[in-house]
């Protein structure tokens, strides 16, 4: 068994944990980094809480490889007591090798939560997540650091680890869910067609979304299913769009007002954390979106397909007919989310005569591209830059004088280019989020822009 990357196999396992935990008082924990994407597909198929569960483990002084214990958030510490009398580590010795860890972990768990707080885990079901376990002394750590806490259990679930992975969490795991546990495991990574690293930025913005959607099932006015709705849609979709197949994800929530379309840029996919960050906004507003690769894995290896505006817009014409023609979504108004290059790949379809979009939104987009096509554009327009990013704002200043449709440039201070700092894509998704719940609501069944 191999899986394609993390999030099919947060998928995978998923579907197995399920059955048994969905609707049940139980937190999903990812180990960072790699475990965070496996975790963010579990909490969501659970309808969970998301967190990281982030451990730091206490080295032997003379030995750091040889742990004498663990650390875990609000002071939390775990010794291994047999450990430090044999190897005779003095109080001191401890505290110092603590006193050093814990400097690293608080700066992680900043990092990753962005100023959240941690999600609460006394007297609730724990479940760690890991993309895998080889020696499980991480995962071992997090089972003993969620317990003073105070999990009353604690199971950890992965995709893959070594046949004897059930036994080296005796006592430590009340329980232990592995999908695949091959005779000839060595390393985590041969189980896996890709392996990219994740990124301190990508756990971020997936911990962020999965609290914007936590917020948005709980906070009072937050979306409402009314009788008679048509059911949601969460699922895995295959687009053909001019003789190639195109991966996509669509997700609809019940009584959805409008469907917005992501068309991303610079070779980035579907499973961009931050187009699926924005989705999860959008989801939470009552908006259907769809996420789909503007180009094959092929096509992907050639650079000048990603400056082929031509070409992108073509395909989103066909992925946008498609959708329109989709049961689940049949008669809803169109809306496109743009990135980079792919902004102005959706003003450039959006201006074609017969057009269905009703409303476009430009996350640090290169609209400046299409400006041959802006004139044509009738949908609502809205531009997001950051503040610190020069170049690409000066560009879209200059686009925006080409257009003649309603329009609005928005500025989000201390942004750069990928809107990385802290608070910066949530003020750029509430932006997106408010335009296109404003605008798809005034448009004509259908999509197009009533006027």
């Amino acid at each position: 068994m191999r899986f394609t990357d993390r999030t099919d196999a947060g998928r995978q396992l998923a579907a197995v944990l399920e059955p048994r935990f969905r609707g049940t008082d139980v937190v999903v924990l990812g180990l960072p980094r790699g475990g965070v994407p496996v975790a963010f597909e579990v909490a969501q198929a659970l309808d969970a809480p998301l967190d990281v569960i982030v451990v730091r483990k206490l080295g032997v002084p003379f030995q750091p490889e040889l742990a004498m214990g663990a650390i875990g958030e609000d002071g939390v510490r775990v010794i291994n007591d047999d450990v430090v009398r044999l190897a005779k580590v003095s109080h001191a010795e401890i505290a110092a090798t603590e006193a050093a860890e814990r400097v690293e972990l608080e700066r992680r768990a900043e990092r990753f939560r962005s100023g959240r707080a941690r999600v609460p885990v006394a007297g609730r079901t724990v479940i760690i997540v890991d993309d895998g376990i080889a020696t499980g002394s991480t995962a071992k750590a997090a089972c003993q650091v969620a317990r003073a806490h105070g999990a009353t259990r604690v199971v950890v679930a992965t995709p893959v680890a070594p046949p004897d992975c059930q036994a080296r969490f005796a006592g430590d795991a009340d329980e232990v869910v592995c999908l695949h546990q091959p005779k000839d495991f060595w390393a985590v990574g041969q189980f896996y067609v890709d392996f990219t690293q994740t990124s301190d930025e990508e756990v971020a913005d997936l911990l962020a979304a999965a609290a914007a959607r936590t917020r948005a099932a709980t906070e009072p006015g937050g979306p409402t299913t009314v009788p008679g709705d048509p059911p949601g849609v969460d699922a895995e979709v295959t687009v053909p769009a001019g003789g190639v197949k195109l991966g996509g994800h669509l997700c609809l929530p019940p009584g959805a007002s409008g469907l917005v379309v992501f068309v991303h840029g610079s070779g980035s996919s579907r499973h961009s954390p931050r187009n699926r960050y924005v989705a999860q906004i959008l989801n939470g507003g009552g908006l259907g979106t769809l996420l789909f690769d503007l180009l094959t894995p092929a096509e992907e290896g050639d650079r000048t397909n990603v400056f082929d505006i031509d070409l992108l817009a073509q395909r989103l014409g066909f992925v946008t007919a498609w959708v329109s023609e989709h049961p689940a979504a049949r008669g809803l108004p169109i809306g496109y989310f743009g990135a980079s290059t792919g902004a102005a790949a959706a003003l450039w379809a959006a201006a074609e005569p017969g057009s269905r979009v009703a409303a476009i939104v430009s996350r640090g987009g290169r609209p400046d591209l299409a400006i041959p096509r802006l004139a044509e554009v009738r949908a609502p327009t809205l531009l997001i830059v950051g503040s610190r990013d020069d170049i690409v704002l000066e560009l879209n200043r200059r686009a925006q004088s080409h257009l003649r449709c309603e329009n609005r440039l928005e500025v989000v201070a201390g942004a750069t280019h990928l809107f990385e700092e802290p608070g910066t894509l949530d003020q750029a998704a509430a932006l997106a989020r408010d335009w296109f719940t404003s605008h798809l609501a005034t448009a004509a069944p259908g999509g197009t822009v009533s006027r």
